[in-house]
């Protein structure tokens, strides 16, 4: 695992004590640096004063749940957060993708999975790019990605990605106008395979959609090419 990983900064959100001391500690001995909160109002003021890597969220909280606070949470910062969820659930799974998450993760999980689950999001966080490469860009409308820093722009402002979001740019930007399968897509995201995975990039594709698009149901940038998957078809 790089060094970069190892030194990454989480905050677990959850209201459960147990849960709490039990993730702080493993991960604390798998080389992370963990701050545990109790609940949103806590994680708020935590977030106040000290910057993550990662943001481990329980969706079912008392007082402000997981979604509502992930959906607040997106408008102003693009930390990876990977929900936890109840086992099951999979509408609660896709509305947690759908207001901005990551990746999430069923209960009851194996704390080694949870781990797996972290060490993959945060591999497909981008990287600082040297400050020397040259600038080169894609334009899809009033949009444009600037693909050496893995910047998205509408006119002079800055669109926030998530990682995911960043990460499935990166993909697409590496072979504009040719599909790319969704079992692709699943694999250079560093998921298990299956249906449901395939699924959940479905609805991170949808996200990164109305980012994109002046019409996100009508897409003309990122188009869904039958049979084959996505594609990226910049100007």
């Amino acid at each position: 695992m790089s060094s970069e990983v190892l030194d990454a900064h989480i905050m677990i959100v959850d209201d459960d004590e147990r849960i709490r001391v039990l993730l702080q500690k493993f991960l604390s001995r798998n080389g992370y640096w963990v701050t545990a909160a109790r609940d949103a109002a806590h994680a708020r003021r935590l977030l106040e004063g000290l910057e993550f890597d990662l943001i481990v969220l329980d969706v079912m909280m008392p007082g402000e749940d997981g979604l509502t606070l992930t959906r607040s949470l997106r408008e102003v910062l693009n930390t990876p957060i990977l929900l936890l969820t109840a086992k099951g659930e999979a509408s609660e799974r896709i509305m947690g993708l759908e207001a901005g998450a990551d990746d999430y993760l069923s209960k009851p999980f194996e704390p080694k999975e949870l781990l797996l689950r972290i060490n993959a999001i945060l591999r497909r966080v981008p990287k600082e790019t040297p400050k020397e490469e040259p600038p080169k860009t894609m334009l899809m409308g009033e949009v444009r990605y600037d693909v050496t820093r893995g910047e998205l722009w509408n006119g002079a402002d800055i669109v926030r990605l998530t990682a995911t979001e960043s990460a499935l740019m990166r993909i697409f930007s590496s072979q504009p106008h040719e599909p790319v399968s969704r079992a692709k897509l699943v694999a250079d995201l560093g998921r298990d395979d299956g249906k449901a995975q395939e699924r959940a990039v479905d609805v991170q594709i949808t996200r990164l959609r109305r980012k994109l698009e002046a019409d996100p149901k009508s897409p003309r940038y990122l188009q869904t090419v039958r049979g084959a998957g996505y594609m990226l078809a910049p100007d």
